[in-house]
């Protein structure tokens, strides 16, 4: 089976994933940046301690 069919025969368990991310302080969602910060967050460098 294909991911494609995969998707569909579960699209209706499906539930938007909300990303957060520190900004300046304080948490706040991705989704809410304009294009310039959207952007800049997609260029982020992900590290682990």
């Amino acid at each position: 089976m294909s991911k494609e069919e995969l998707l569909s025969l579960r699209e209706n368990k499906r539930q938007k994933c909300i990303v957060y991310t520190r900004v300046m302080g304080y948490h706040r969602p991705v989704e809410s940046f304009n294009v310039g910060k959207t952007g800049e967050h997609k260029q982020r460098k992900q590290f682990r301690e």
